[in-house]
């Protein structure tokens, strides 16, 4: 099984008397609920219902105390403990950049080779695989696939992440698919842009998702290029790793395209989507 290092992630820990109901007052996911030894996938939002950074929550084994850490985007770290801290005021949580002493390895695949430290199977779909947090001697001797390498499995998969394949602030939680993985809870009451996301939620009005997507192989398609149904823009890519795509597609307007018997293109070339293995929305 191939294991990877994980350089493009950080890693934070929560600790203090009323960190876990000040996380369970900010944050998508359900805190409350989560075990010792435990994770979760989960975000931070702004008033406005978008991603502003995305993560997955580890509760720590009892035996570490009643703590958390988070695995996030590394280049976040910074900016994630700082709004945090913005809505700490008097609460007894302290935030801490672990990223010198730990690290964040996945490892995925068949005949799962053991991960060191504290492991667990991704948060958002078990395809994925096993991540860990350990130190970083111990992640450093495990042998290295490469972070590119694992990010083609993950965009094969199409789960797309916060900062590599779509900007803070730019999607909602639907449309990333926080909603499929269980990362936003919807019965425990409120966090920051709850009302937003809970709308979406209950009046069905998510009409953007992120989608699987497969392209020729001589095909030229990079970021941002636009998702076509003839002369009208569907969508665009958001990450691409071969002939392995993410796209943020309109599902309304790729259901008018399949509808009118309209191929769609990107540059030109032919586009394939599929809905992701994880998903339970309709899907064209």
């Amino acid at each position: 099984m191939p294991t990877a290092h994980l350089v493009d992630r950080g890693v934070v820990s929560a600790a203090g008397e009323d960190v876990a109901t000040l996380l369970q007052g900010l944050l998508t996911c359900d805190v409350a609920g989560l075990a010792p030894g435990a994770a979760v996938a989960g975000a931070l939002l702004t008033p406005q219902g978008k991603i502003l950074f995305d993560f997955q929550l580890l509760r720590l084994p009892e035996a570490q105390g009643d703590g958390f850490l988070f695995d996030v985007a590394a280049a976040s770290v910074a900016d994630f403990i700082r709004r945090l801290n913005f809505y700490r005021l008097r609460a007894s949580a302290v935030f801490t950049d672990r990223s010198q002493e730990l690290a964040v390895a996945a490892g995925w695949g068949a005949d799962a080779a053991p991960l060191p430290g504290l492991v667990w199977t991704d948060a958002r779909h078990p395809g994925l695989g096993q991540r860990c947090i350990a130190p970083r001697d111990a992640v450093a001797a495990l042998p290295d696939a490469g972070a590119d390498a694992y990010r083609a499995w993950r965009i094969a998969a199409a789960v797309a992440e916060c900062g590599a394949d779509f900007a803070a602030g730019d999607v909602f939680p639907h449309e990333a698919g926080l909603d499929q993985f269980g990362a936003v809870s919807f019965g425990k009451g409120c966090y920051v842009g709850q009302e937003v996301v809970s709308r979406m939620q209950h009046r069905g009005t998510a009409r953007a998702r992120m989608m699987a997507a497969r392209l020729p192989a001589d095909a030229a398609a990079a970021p941002g290029d636009a998702v076509m149904a003839g002369e009208k823009r569907v969508g665009e890519i958001r990450a691409v790793s071969g002939e392995a795509a993410i796209a943020l597609v309109r599902l309304d307007r790729a259901a008018e395209a399949k509808a009118g018997g309209l191929a769609l293109t990107v540059n030109g070339a032919p586009l394939q989507l599929a809905r992701p293995a994880w998903a339970s929305f309709d899907a064209p």
